[in-house]
C-alpha cells in the first residue's frame, strides 16, 4: 500500500505542478481532461509579480498584455501562431474568453509602434515646416497645394477669414517656435528666434483680430522668451550669447498696439479688431464674440507680471468681469456675441464651440497660473451651468480638455469617445455635427487640434493604450486625406475629401505638437520637475511662482469691492489646483476606457454601422 501512496502523491504533485505552469504561462501538457469548463480570471496581479526588473511600470507591455491583447500585425511576436485545431488553443482560449473586437483592437500598443508613430509625427511637422520656410517665409502662411506664400488679402479688406489672422508678420514661423523645442531641435529653434528678431516688425498697416494676434503671436513670443531664459533648461541649453530679451520686447510692442481695442467702450469689452499702426478702424463694428473678448487674460497677465506693468492684465481682467456680469440670471450661461457698448447679447446661443470655448478654458488656466480665487469661482460656476444645461450634439472637444484639466476624467472619457467615433466615420472632424441627423452641418475641417489635444491629455491622465490607437488613427488619416505637394491642406468637405489651398499655422503649432508628445514618453515636458500648461494655441507656459506675484502695489482698480462681493455671494471656496487624475484606479488605466458595449453604441449613433 505504501508504494500506491507514493505513486498517488507523485501524480498529484505532477498535476499540481502542471496546473501552476498552465495558469502562469498559458501552457500545459498535451493531455485531454475529457471535459470542458469555463475559466475567467485577471493576469494583472501576475504582472506585478513577474514585471520588468528594470524599474519600468510592470503593466506597460507586460506579459499579460502580450498574451491577452491584440498585437499590431507589423510587430513580430515571440509566441508561435496557434491554429484553430491546435491543442494549445484550448488553453489560450481561457485568456480570450472575455475579449471582443474592441478589446483586441485597443488593448495594447507595442513600444516599437509607439516609436514609429513618434517619427511619423515628427516627419509630418517637418514636411509642413520645411516647405513653409522654402516657399512661403516671410509671408504668414503656406498654400500647400500651389507651394506659395499667403499674406493678408489687401484687395479685399472685408475678407476677415484671412485678414483676421494674417498680419504680414511671418505668422507661421512665430507660431511654431516652441514646437521646435518640443521636437528637440535646439539649433533650428535658435535660428528661428534670430530670424524673428531680425525680420519681424509690428509697425504694419494691418488690421487683425485682437484674439488671434494674442493667442498666436503674443503667446508664442512670451512662451519662447520664457523657455530661452529658464535657468532650469528643461529642453537643454537653448539660450545663446547675445540674446537680450528681444522676444519680450516684441511681445510688449504688440500688446501696446492691441490696447486701443479696450478704449472708448462703455462696457470695458474690447473691440474685435485693431489696425497695428493706427488703432481701432473708424468703421469698426460694436459686436464681438465671447471668446474673442474674454480669452486674453493668460497672455496679457503673464506679460504684466514679467515686465511689472499691470495695464495689460487689468484691461483683460476687466473684460472678463464685464462679460461675466452679463450672464443669464436663470441659467448662469453667457451668449456668444455681445454689443460692446450696450452690453446686450446679440447672439444668444450658448455652448462650447467656436466663439465661446476658450473663455471658459482661460478662467481655469488663469487660476492655475495666477492663483486668483476670482477666476476659480467663475470657472466652477460656469462649469456647473454648462453641465446642467448642455444639449447633446452641442458639446465641443474643448469640454473634454477642460474636464481632464479639472480632474473630471470620467466625463472626459465619455465625451472624447463620441468625437473619436465621428473621426472614425469621416477620417476627419467636421466643424459641426448634427447628432439627430447623423450628418455634418458644417463640412470643412481646417486641421484643428482639439481632438488631438484631448487625446494627448487623456493619455497623460490614464496611460491607457486606447488613446495611442486614437492618435495613430488621426495621424494616418491626416497622411491619407490632407497631405498634398508641399504640406497639409484644409479639407473643404470631410465626405468627398476635397481640399482648400491653406495650411493654418495651428496645424504646426498645435496638431503636430500634440501628436508628437502623445507618442514621446521621454519628452522633457514629461520628465521635467517643472509643471506646464498649454495656452489655447498650444504654447508652453511653466507654472511658475513668479506669475503668482504682482510687482505692483495693491489690487487692480475696484478689485477689492469685486472680490468682497464674490466672497459674500459665492457658495464654496476654491480647492487647490492639484490634479485629480490619480483618483483613477490602476486597473482602469489598462482596460478599455469605456465598456465595449458603450463604444459600440456610440459608433452606431454616428452611423459607423
Amino acid at each position: 500500500m505504501q508504494w500506491r501512496s507514493i505513486v498517488v502523491g507523485l501524480v498529484v504533485l505532477r498535476l499540481s505542478f502542471s496546473c501552476v505552469i498552465w495558469l502562469a504561462f498559458g501552457l500545459g501538457p498535451n493531455v485531454s481532461w475529457g471535459f470542458n469548463f469555463p475559466l475567467s480570471f485577471s493576469l494583472q496581479k501576475l504582472d506585478l509579480l513577474f514585471g520588468d526588473e528594470k524599474g519600468n511600470d510592470p503593466r506597460r507591455n507586460s506579459w499579460s498584455q502580450r498574451v491577452h491583447s491584440h498585437r499590431h500585425e507589423d510587430v513580430p511576436t515571440t509566441c508561435a501562431k496557434v491554429g484553430k485545431e491546435s491543442p494549445e488553443r484550448s488553453y489560450l482560449s481561457f485568456f480570450d474568453s472575455n475579449k471582443d473586437e474592441y478589446s483586441r483592437r485597443y488593448g495594447s500598443f507595442p513600444d516599437t509602434l509607439k516609436t514609429k508613430m513618434k517619427h511619423m509625427a515628427k516627419e509630418m511637422f517637418y514636411f509642413g515646416y520645411d516647405n513653409y520656410m522654402k516657399y512661403a517665409f516671410p509671408e504668414d502662411e503656406l498654400n500647400p497645394i500651389d507651394c506659395e506664400g499667403r499674406g493678408p488679402d489687401v484687395l479685399n479688406p472685408s475678407n476677415i477669414n484671412i485678414n483676421d489672422v494674417l498680419g504680414n508678420y511671418s505668422l507661421t514661423l512665430i507660431d511654431t517656435l516652441d514646437t521646435l523645442l518640443v521636437l528637440g531641435n535646439v539649433t533650428e529653434f535658435q535660428k528661428a528666434v534670430k530670424l524673428v528678431i531680425d525680420t519681424v516688425s509690428f509697425d504694419k498697416d494691418s488690421t487683425v483680430q485682437v484674439f488671434e494676434a494674442n493667442i498666436r503671436i503674443l503667446g508664442s513670443l512670451i512662451s519662447s522668451h520664457i523657455l530661452l531664459t529658464d535657468p532650469k533648461h528643461p529642453f537643454g541649453k537653448v539660450d545663446y550669447e547675445g540674446y537680450d530679451n528681444e522676444l519680450l520686447h516684441l511681445a510688449h510692442d504688440l500688446a501696446v498696439r492691441l490696447l486701443p481695442a479696450f478704449e472708448n467702450t462703455l462696457t470695458g469689452i474690447p473691440y474685435p479688431r485693431v489696425n497695428l499702426k493706427t488703432g481701432v478702424p473708424p468703421d469698426s463694428i460694436n459686436e464681438t464674440c465671447t471668446a474673442g473678448a474674454g480669452s486674453l487674460l493668460v497672455e496679457f497677465g503673464i506679460l504684466s507680471r514679467l515686465i511689472g506693468d499691470s495695464t495689460f492684465e487689468w484691461v483683460a481682467r476687466r473684460a472678463v468681469r464685464a462679460l461675466w456680469s452679463l450672464r443669464s440670471n436663470e441659467t448662469g450661461l453667457l451668449g456668444n456675441v455681445v454689443n460692446i457698448q450696450t452690453g446686450q447679447w446679440v447672439g444668444k446661443q450658448s455652448g462650447l464651440g467656436a466663439g465661446m470655448d476658450s473663455f471658459y478654458e482661460y478662467l481655469l488656466k488663469s487660476y492655475i497660473l495666477f492663483g486668483e480665487k476670482e477666476d476659480h469661482r467663475m470657472f466652477q460656476d460656469a462649469y456647473e451651468s454648462i453641465q446642467n444645461h448642455m444639449r447633446r450634439g452641442r458639446e465641443s472637444c474643448l469640454l473634454s480638455r477642460l474636464q481632464v484639466l479639472n480632474g473630471d476624467v470620467d466625463n472626459a472619457i465619455c465625451l472624447h469617445a463620441f468625437y473619436y467615433a465621428i473621426w472614425k466615420r469621416f477620417g476627419a472632424l467636421p466643424e459641426r455635427y448634427n447628432w439627430q441627423l447623423q450628418a455634418p452641418d458644417v463640412l470643412f475641417y481646417p486641421l484643428r487640434p482639439e481632438l488631438v489635444e484631448s487625446t494627448y491629455l487623456l493619455y497623460q491622465a490614464t496611460k491607457n493604450p486606447f488613446y495611442l490607437h486614437v492618435g495613430m488613427d488621426i495621424l494616418q488619416s491626416l497622411e491619407k486625406n490632407a497631405k498634398v505637394k508641399c504640406g497639409y491642406a484644409t479639407l473643404h468637405h470631410v465626405v468627398d475629401k476635397s481640399k482648400e489651398d491653406r495650411m493654418e499655422s495651428f496645424f504646426l503649432s498645435e496638431t503636430c505638437k500634440y501628436l508628437y508628445l502623445l507618442f514621446d514618453e521621454d519628452n522633457p515636458l514629461h520628465k521635467s520637475d517643472n509643471k506646464y500648461i498649454f495656452t489655447t494655441e498650444g504654447h508652453i507656459v511653466p507654472i511658475d511662482k513668479r506669475f503668482r506675484e504682482k510687482q505692483w502695489d495693491g489690487a487692480f482698480p475696484c478689485e477689492e469691492a469685486v472680490l468682497a462681493e464674490r466672497e459674500t455671494n459665492h457658495r464654496t471656496s476654491p480647492t487647490s489646483n492639484t490634479s485629480n487624475c490619480n483618483r483613477i484606479p490602476d486597473e482602469r488605466r489598462y482596460t478599455l476606457p469605456l465598456k465595449s458595449v458603450y463604444m459600440r453604441q456610440i459608433d452606431h449613433m454616428v452611423g459607423l454601422f
